[in-house]
């Protein structure tokens, strides 16, 4: 059975992070205060990822940090997951991107540095990028919500989840695809949700879904009942929850096997009384101060942390 979840974290520390005009097309979270600098934006996200950081470490969960290259210019680098995905058996997948800028944070020097600076064994490397010629995008584990034990990918589709290459992942890694559509109100206007995990989190023994985001009376059932023959407890949590990035959470464990559900201050604090005991019937909560990076990025704290599930290098010695 695969693991469920991770102890070791691959983050990359920003650079240049900023407001991304091409994002921010279809990601309706992002804002830009007109109050603030990019410089002062880039210091303030520097000490939001720090002070993060160290709250994961403090935990015992492994954070290997990666810095920003100076070129070319990445706005989002600070969220990963979007570009790379790390499996069991050695196996990497590169994602097509919706935004050109973005396509810049794929760096191959990253692989080298989990191989030869921390002991990963890498097996096969899947590029999936080469849709991006077709306009056809797949944006990692923001597109998609992984039950990994179930081996379930769970997929709101949108500009930046496409049908075809979700089908491609799931054929290549051993997924079934689970698609539904996700909306939010921006303007009195129903419109797709940018990524799916903004709005959900699968956890080991629970999953938090925003299921006021699903219109299709269907699809919402489809979902419980995938929920219920997963044996998920259900959390459930409103837009408005949905809009603090309560869905944008991720469950991972450290080296005694702990576990740990990590989230931003802005997502714990929109949480109810009753939502946080039911997520602490199953484990702790980790939280930490995103709110520069949540205004201007649109993206939280599972946005910034890819999962390290290769295999360590047999030592030889």
């Amino acid at each position: 059975m695969a693991k469920d979840c991770t102890d070791t974290i691959l983050m990359v520390r920003p650079r240049q992070f900023g407001f991304n005009e091409e994002t921010a097309r279809n990601n309706h979270y992002q804002k830009k205060p007109d109050d603030l600098s990019e410089n002062e934006a880039q210091i303030r996200a520097k000490n939001e990822f720090d002070t993060f950081v160290e709250k994961l470490r403090a935990n015992g969960i492994e954070v290997i940090v990666i810095e920003d290259t100076p070129e070319p210019h990445t706005p989002d680098s600070i969220f990963p997951n979007n570009w790379i995905s790390f499996h069991e058996k050695g196996h990497i997948v590169w994602y097509p991107m919706y935004s050109e800028i973005r396509r810049g944070e794929r760096r191959g020097d990253v692989i080298g540095i989990l191989k030869s600076e921390h002991g990963f064994k890498v097996k096969q490397i899947h590029d999936l990028s080469i849709y991006e010629s077709e306009n056809e995008f797949l944006e990692g584990t923001g597109s998609m919500v992984l039950d990994r034990n179930n081996k379930l990918a769970y997929a709101a589709i949108s500009d930046r989840t496409h049908e075809k290459v979700l089908d491609v992942f799931t054929k290549k890694m051993g997924y079934t695809p689970i698609k539904f559509t996700a909306n939010q109100t921006v303007n009195q206007s129903r419109l797709p949700i940018y990524h799916t995990n903004v709005m959900m989190c699968v956890a080991e023994k629970f999953v938090i879904i925003c299921l006021e985001s699903i219109d299709d009376p269907s699809e919402k059932q489809m979902l419980l009942d995938t929920f219920k023959k997963t044996d998920k407890e259900v959390i459930e949590i409103s837009e408005a929850q949905c809009n603090q990035f309560a869905g944008n959470m991720l469950q991972v464990n450290n080296k005694n096997g702990d576990r740990f559900l990590v989230m931003s201050s802005t997502a714990f604090n929109s949480l109810n009384d009753q939502q946080i005991s039911a997520i602490e019937k199953h484990c702790d909560i980790i939280h930490s101060s995103l709110k520069t990076i949540e205004t201007l990025g649109g993206g939280s704290a599972r946005c910034m942390m890819a999962e390290v599930f290769l295999p360590k290098q047999e030592v030889v010695s």
